[in-house]
């Protein structure tokens, strides 16, 4: 029976002048006062200091062993991690955080062994309102730390967004695009200078379903803020919204080959390149990078997804690949020079919705970046893909009524 550890800041150390204090409203991290120190017998003390009291819950993943803390909810824009984290070898070996959901932050620590908290607090001092999270860790035996770890089932901290939305469709049952732009809040995804793959990729995708909605497109957006949607959840969206295609936008950093250029991809279980094994590799971390509970997957459930796909979808989802390569290079791309390619990424194992990747660039390439960044170049790419998502929906059409006669 796995067991999970919760506290609200509500319940510990508030006076009547604190507890009148909003307790949902936005804390702010104080980075000075706050660290990560390992001491003696196997044990790691993680001081966080914030403006005020939040409520907040802790618990521990396994495989990788990770510690989660939620909040109602905290601001980390002034926060490093590189100046939280301790030296070299420390027992918490890497540290995230950020938004997660609206309305909830998430801080994910990475644990070079399994640790389990046995203290968890949340002073508050009565006169300033400031507060202090403690939590002290213990190393523990890995059968131990399995047992006890695993991801609440809380209803009153689980958010309705960890769940796909069920719009209905319209009567007129209208072509329908599913929009995914990749990462989303306390998963940045690529990083280049001040620059963050999931802010570009969220405004290409706004750009992109306009495009698409001006020719009569119906789209749903599998994130429409900076927020984390699993990669589970956006696949169920594409399903729920009844899509008739998924595409997923990227634009990663890839030092292997000097990647450079947009690039398709289509399902495989086999990647076609080391590149893109790597790739796919960087993009299924996603929800281990947010701190998603991982023990419910089955690989073989996933195994019958993916020959489904091969069956059912991968010839329409090849021919969409190979029309967009086209399109975006008449936008005038740059392409990249082996634009059409093969990998398992997670967000592509619908069995029955042709499905596609594209990297529209890569944030590596100085010369992708100044394109993606460039809002002249992001509206000439929507266009190009929006006019190849027409042209694929009425050659698959055509070919669906051949079939059928």
């Amino acid at each position: 029976m796995k067991r999970f550890l919760f506290s609200l800041v509500c319940a510990l150390h508030l006076t009547s002048h604190v507890a009148a204090q909003d307790l949902t409203a936005l804390a702010r991290v104080d980075p000075a006062a706050s660290r990560i120190e390992d001491g003696w017998w196997g044990r790691t003390e993680i001081v966080l200091a914030l403006s005020q009291g939040v409520p907040f819950r802790v618990f521990t993943l396994d495989a990788p062993a990770r510690l989660v803390v939620d909040f109602r909810e905290v601001d980390f824009s002034t926060a490093r991690a590189a100046d939280l984290l301790g030296e070299e070898g420390s027992r918490i070996s890497g540290l995230r955080f950020g938004a997660f959901q609206p309305g909830w932050s998430r801080l994910v620590a990475d644990m070079a062994e399994p640790m389990l908290p046995q203290q968890i607090g949340m002073p508050v001092d009565p006169n300033s309102g400031r507060a202090t999270l403690e939590i002290s860790l213990k190393t523990v035996g890995a059968e131990e730390f399995a047992e006890q770890s695993g991801a609440p089932e809380d209803p009153n901290w689980t958010p309705a967004f960890l769940k796909a939305p069920a719009p209905k469709r319209k009567a007129d049952d209208r072509f329908t695009v599913v929009l995914d732009p990749g990462h989303g809040g306390i998963d940045p995804g690529a990083e280049r200078e001040d620059t963050t793959e999931k802010q570009l990729m969220l405004g290409f995708a706004r750009t992109l379903a306009d495009a698409l909605r001006r020719s009569g497109v119906d789209v749903v957006l599998t994130r429409d803020d900076d927020y984390f949607v699993a990669l589970e959840t956006r696949v169920a969206i594409a399903h729920q919204v009844e899509g008739d295609l998924f595409i997923s936008l990227h634009a990663d950093v890839l030092s292997q080959g000097g990647a450079k250029g947009a690039t398709v991809y289509t399902l495989s279980d086999a990647a076609s390149d080391a590149a893109t094994e790597h790739l796919a590799a960087r993009h299924d971390r996603s929800d281990i990078i947010a701190g998603a509970d991982l023990t419910g997957s089955d690989d073989q459930v996933a195994q019958v997804l993916l020959d489904l796909a091969r069956q059912e979808t991968e010839p329409r989802s090849r021919a969409l690949a190979k029309m967009l390569a086209q399109g975006m290079a008449k936008a005038g791309g740059p392409m990249n020079r082996k634009p059409l390619r093969e990998a398992g990424f997670s967000v592509l194992k619908s069995a029955d919705i042709p499905s596609v990747l594209i990297e529209i660039g890569f944030l590596s390439s100085k010369r992708d970046l100044a394109n993606i960044s460039d809002p002249i170049w992001r509206k000439g790419m929507a266009e190009g893909i929006a006019q190849a998502v027409l042209d694929w929906r009425d050659e698959d059409a055509a070919r669906a009524a051949l079939v059928r006669q």
